[in-house]
């Protein structure tokens, strides 16, 4: 693993590098490993989240040496340099039409995908739900028994190579039309209701307590988050910008799965 890493890093620098069969090959073969699982853009190691953005350069020069093609499947035409992922029963993998996901992503045995999307580098996790219209990012990272409810949408990292992706981790419910982008990470069993909006900037604010607390581009293990607003000064006057407000944690009783529905209305927060 050691030498394709090197090889990728040097093609990374030289791209005349791209012209050589045996390149285009350890770049394939990369892929192919995320595609199976046994590589990660991104993973947990000693309690925290590395990026292996050789990784993510292996991806960013797969397209480069991949040509246009013509995919049909049925009556469907599609045209694209990448090809779709196949071969679902074997995975133990349930994918209603219309979903589609990309060679290079990886779909854990137990997923389940709605129509839906899911981008190359994306790793998603058993037991996991991809609601109709939710899409997945390239390299995002999901976890298991994961709910992305209906038109979730979960931004993709390419560049630059050493930002983080997008990170949902286990047990977490993504309620409707939520959208997670730029690299914030999601901690185990957390709630984001509907419609909620987090990017690298966007304020995370803990209103549960007798003082707020303010943070950004995490949100904290067994948060219950809803959308929210601030007020803030510009030279044209006084507007409301949007924010993300934790209004408690999820409790001991709520299921980790069905149940977590609860989990919003306990707090009176719609879906």
């Amino acid at each position: 693993m050691q030498n394709i890493k090197t090889i990728i890093e040097q093609a990374w620098e030289k791209r005349e590098m791209l012209q050589q069969k045996e390149v285009q090959q350890i770049i394939e073969d990369v892929i192919d490993l995320l595609d199976q699982g046994k590589l990660r853009v991104a993973e947990q190691k000693d309690g925290r989240w590395v990026v292996n953005d050789w990784v993510k350069k292996a991806v960013i020069l797969y397209f480069p040496i991949r040509k246009m093609e013509t995919m049909e499947v049925g009556m469907l035409e599609f045209h694209d340099k990448i090809p779709l992922k196949k071969d679902y029963a074997r995975l133990g993998v349930r994918v209603v039409p219309h979903a589609i996901a990309r060679h290079g992503a990886f779909l854990e045995r137990g997923v389940i995908m709605m129509p839906s999307y899911v981008n190359i580098g994306a790793y998603v996790g058993a037991g996991t739900m991809v609601d109709t219209w939710a899409t997945v990012g390239s390299c995002a990272q999901i976890g298991q028994n994961v709910h992305l409810s209906g038109g979730v949408g979960i931004g993709g990292v390419l560049e630059p190579v050493q930002a983080a992706p997008v990170i949902i981790e286990d047990n977490c419910f993504i309620g409707s039309r939520a959208i997670v982008v730029e690299g914030v990470r999601v901690e185990k069993e957390a709630v984001l209701g509907a419609n909620v909006v987090l990017t690298k900037s966007t304020k995370i604010i803990d209103v549960s307590g007798s003082n707020p607390i303010e943070m950004k581009g995490v949100v904290p293990a067994r948060s219950v988050v809803i959308p929210g607003s601030y007020t803030k000064k510009f030279p044209a006057g006084e507007y409301q910008v949007s924010c993300a407000l934790i209004i408690g944690k999820r409790k001991a009783s709520t299921d980790l799965k069905t149940s977590l529905n609860d989990a919003l209305r306990e707090y009176d927060v719609v879906v």
